[in-house]
């Protein structure tokens, strides 16, 4: 369009040119040379006029390509950025599950110092009762015998049974106390869940009056737990804060409670467990994880 405004300029500027020559006094030859640099002037418009749409088509080749180059890596970076966000959640996820594992290790170092502590006790009672032994027997050896006739207690009439008759014997555990509870905490820690669930039921039912009764009752809880087994592990832990009040596990159990309540889908009342937890135990581990948790459940813990 341009191009047929500026050649219709030049053919009016040509016509006025000729106009005047025919209407002017001026000479033939300078009519001549006017007119050849009217035509080139306009020529030379008529080319200046296509290097321009030229230039402006090949500009806009150029800006083409490069939006399109610029849209290319705008969704490259869009990729990029939802691969690095879904390597961030994997990895949060399992620095989570990590931290759960050396938590429960932590715990059961800090369980086999307490129990290295009751069995000094143990020791100590022990040679207590081997020194009070030993008083009684040297007091018996001391005594004089009974006059004869007389039954011994050793041969005293049988009781309402009759004579053979035997009472049948109690159960046996299969392991000492100690040996039971360590092979739990063995098994436990090497992901052993079956077999350790059935040691710690064990220790329970035959040592379940020890200071490290409510150790074992806390650690079923911990089996159910990393099985994802909530309501199974949300009762054992509710064991160990109903039959064990003055246990140091006591705070790991209210914290675990709340997260299984949280799994179970009861946002409530694992809010107010953790928040009792954070206020009951400020400064503890389990304040801190429970405060994570309420943060992560879109609850404060004030």
């Amino acid at each position: 369009m341009r191009t047929r405004w500026i050649a219709l300029f030049g053919a009016a500027m040509l016509a006025g040119a000729l106009g005047g020559a025919l209407l002017g006094p001026a000479p033939a030859g300078a009519v001549a040379r006017e007119i050849i640099e009217l035509q080139t002037g306009v020529n030379q418009l008529i080319q200046g006029q296509q290097a321009m749409q030229t230039a402006i088509t090949q500009n806009n080749a150029v800006e083409k390509t490069l939006i399109e180059q610029s849209l290319d890596s705008v969704n490259k970076l869009s990729v990029s950025m939802a691969t690095v966000q879904k390597n961030t959640q994997d990895f949060s996820a399992a620095s989570g599950a990590r931290l759960d594992t050396m938590g429960t290790q932590v715990q059961g170092l800090s369980d086999n110092v307490a129990d290295l502590q009751a069995r000094l006790g143990k020791l100590d009672q022990k040679l207590t009762d081997i020194q009070n032994t030993l008083q009684n027997v040297d007091s018996k050896l001391a005594a004089p015998a009974p006059p004869a006739g007389i039954p011994s207690a050793a041969t005293a009439a049988p009781g309402p049974g009759g004579p053979g008759a035997a009472a049948a014997p109690p159960a046996m555990p299969p392991a000492s106390a100690d040996v039971l509870y360590s092979n739990g905490l063995r098994d436990i820690n090497g992901k052993h869940y079956d077999l350790a669930s059935q040691e710690f039921q064990d220790y329970l039912k035959f040592y379940g009056e020890t200071d490290l009764a409510s150790n074992a009752q806390f650690y079923l809880g911990e089996i159910a737990f990393m099985q994802n087994q909530f309501q199974e592990a949300l009762d054992a832990y509710n064991k160990v804060i109903d039959n064990y009040p003055k246990s140091f596990k006591t705070a790991s159990s209210r914290m675990r409670k709340g997260f299984c309540l949280a799994e179970l889908g009861q946002k409530a009342a694992a809010v107010r467990e953790l928040r009792a937890v954070v206020r009951q135990y400020p400064g503890s581990d389990e304040a801190k994880r429970s405060a994570a948790k309420l943060k992560e459940l879109g609850a404060t813990a004030g």
